[in-house]
């Protein structure tokens, strides 16, 4: 049975409207639940930065129930900007970030600014022990961009935990930084400030360095540019904080105000 040109366009044009239509809902549901998902990826790899301070939990073993649990329960979300200035949602928003939260901003992105026009999150954990301060870094590794959260006890210059991540390091080589534990595990209780308050910043090194060292960490062997861009990430990224530390009245090592 032959049907007419008008039947066959009509009907190629209602199944071209509701395959349309169907694709455009899995793209919405799709898209709402990866924002989702990449919103619990981010709070995990905060929290998983202060391990040591949540009562023998691990992020990377928890429900996401669980981490947005602690997250929204103990965690402090600010903005800040790096003449010191705390900023409100409208700022956020207006830089383009749909939420107008800290979390929402993205580094990426706010490193391709000038430095004047950036925001910068912090957060603020709570924890029995005493309140950490979260900050974000971004740099650049071998191959692609490297970042990471750093976790500064009250002093705002010892180290309590961090964690880095990648876009593209090689595996077994500048990849370490992320996926051997040993690597940010040699962080814990290095200083950003000498015994006089100088700013010297914690540095990755070629080569062993002794374990008392307090502001040089020893690298992954083969890895050196990518290790050379984490020393980077943290000399600059901490900096970039403490105009804000200061403000608040918590300068530095030698805890002075």
């Amino acid at each position: 049975m032959q049907h007419s040109t008008k039947y066959v366009v009509g009907f190629v044009t209602a199944l071209t409207a509701i395959v349309a239509v169907v694709l455009s809902l899995l793209f919405t549901t799709w898209e709402a639940q990866s924002k989702v998902n990449e919103a619990i990826f981010n709070k995990r790899a905060i929290l998983s930065a202060v391990t040591d301070y949540l009562e023998g939990e691990d992020p990377e073993d928890m429900e996401d129930s669980r981490v947005l649990e602690i997250f929204d329960s103990q965690v402090e979300q600010k903005a800040i900007r790096v003449t010191g200035e705390e900023v409100g949602a409208e700022v956020i928003q207006s830089s383009g970030y749909i939420g107008g939260k800290p979390e929402n901003i993205d580094m990426a992105k706010e490193k391709k600014k000038d430095l004047e026009d950036r925001v910068f999150p912090l957060y603020i954990f709570n924890s029995p022990k005493g309140k950490l301060y979260i900050v974000s870094v971004r740099g650049k590794g071998l191959w692609d961009e490297i970042w990471g959260n750093v976790a500064l006890k009250p002093d705002f210059s010892t180290i309590a935990g961090v964690v880095f991540d990648h876009k593209g390091e090689t595996p077994g080589l500048g990849a370490e930084i992320k996926d051997n534990p040993s690597f940010p595990a040699k962080f814990k209780g290095k200083t950003f400030y000498d015994a006089n308050g100088n700013y010297v910043g914690v540095d990755v090194l070629k080569g062993v360095v002794r374990g008392d060292d307090p502001h040089n960490v020893d690298g992954i062997s083969g890895a050196t540019v990518t290790c050379v861009g984490v020393g980077e990430m943290l000399q600059k990224g901490i900096k970039y904080y403490e105009p804000y530390f200061e403000k608040i009245g918590k300068k530095n090592v030698l805890g002075q105000k």
